[in-house]
């Protein structure tokens, strides 16, 4: 945590509340990652709904990565508009997304994941009409509840897959997110069960003559267990890149901070706090709080949408700097339009957050 304060002291960001990166800190968690993957033949299919960033998406790709997954159709053309060409959006497509991705699909390799015969049949209309084979992948249910079908519908969803023109039948996607978080013993439990059940699915495809070309899935949470397990073929990690506190408490994973967030104290009236200019619009309040960095020894409290509390003060003044690192790290990256990503010294550069949620 000294070295972490030795750097936040010589970062000056022009405004406030701003998001900085610590560079060092991200390129360690980047090449961790990568040469993982790398290790184990794992193809990396980094996560760009947590970052949201098409600069921070070309140094995954340059570093290894085979492209980024996307959340939504909107994220997906952002990010070819950044320069990413293969990109898979690993969430429900709604109607009006298919003609969209099927455009896409004219610059890129554009992936998406379907659960229902109606979404393929959608998918394949839309890259009929524009000339272009969309990658379809099979999303499985492994237990969330959310989206994908159960195991045993899979191969009939395959099949009809198949049956459709430009349509390219390229894999199952099995992402766990209600694993992510679980402390380690409780991880390593139910990640053993999950794979279990994938491993029986995959060998009921490939006993059907219908063996999924990738097998994409896990996360920042699960990946060392996904690449020892030797099951999926390609990782959909995100959050390793940044960090939060909500991973950060796991207290097993190999990545360090590199997000936080610098506030200025606009308001010291008060002895028992001090009053920064960071509320709810700039700090998301999903999941756990967030961790003061500096002033060390202090809390954070929401104080309506622009201001928050440092508590105790901690020694901070009226125009003084505090840092905080986000509790959750992508909804609260989806507030800001911009990082600061800077070196140990203090220099800064700007990287826009292009890949946000547009507007028509």
């Amino acid at each position: 945590m000294q070295a972490v304060s030795a750097f936040l002291a010589n970062v000056k960001p022009p405004i406030t509340p701003a998001l900085v990166i610590r560079r060092a800190a991200l390129q360690a968690n980047l090449a961790a990652m990568q040469a993982a993957c790398t290790a184990k033949g794992v193809r990396l299919r980094a996560h760009g709904k947590m970052h949201k960033c098409s600069t921070l998406g070309r140094e995954q790709v340059r570093l290894g990565a085979v492209g980024l997954c996307c959340q939504t159709v909107d994220e997906a053309e952002a990010y070819v508009a950044g320069g990413i060409s293969d990109v898979l959006v690993t969430a429900p497509v709604p109607p009006w997304g298919w003609p969209r991705l099927a455009a896409l699909a004219m610059r890129a390799r554009v992936g998406a994941v379907m659960d229902s015969v109606q979404q393929a049949l959608a998918a394949s209309a839309a890259a009929v009409a524009a000339g272009v084979t969309l990658d379809a992948f099979v999303d499985v249910d492994p237990g969330m509840g959310r989206a994908g079908v159960a195991p045993g519908d899979a191969p009939a969803l395959v099949q009809a897959i198949r049956s459709l023109p430009s349509l390219n039948w390229a894999g199952v996607q099995g992402y766990c997110g209600h694993h992510q978080h679980l402390l380690p013993a409780e991880r390593t439990a139910a990640h053993a069960e999950w794979t279990q059940r994938l491993r029986q699915l995959l060998a009921e495809l490939r006993g059907a003559g219908l063996a999924p070309g990738q097998v994409s899935g896990g996360g920042t949470g699960t990946a060392a267990m996904d690449l020892a397990a030797g099951v999926y073929t390609e990782i959909q990690a995100g959050s390793y890149a940044l960090m939060d506190v909500e991973y950060g408490d796991l207290g097993d994973l190999p990545f360090q901070p590199a997000l936080f967030l610098a506030a200025s104290v606009v308001s010291a009236r008060h002895a028992s706090h001090v009053t920064c200019d960071a509320g709810h619009k700039a700090l998301h309040p999903n999941g756990p709080p967030q961790r003061v960095v500096c002033p060390i020894g202090s809390q954070y409290r929401p104080m309506g949408d622009e201001h928050g509390a440092i508590i105790p003060p901690g020694g901070a003044h009226e125009g003084d700097l505090v840092w905080l690192q986000p509790g959750h790290v992508d909804p609260t990256v989806a507030l800001h339009d911009g990082f600061f990503v800077a070196d140990e010294d203090g220099a800064l550069e700007r990287w826009p957050i292009d890949a946000r949620r547009a507007s028509l």
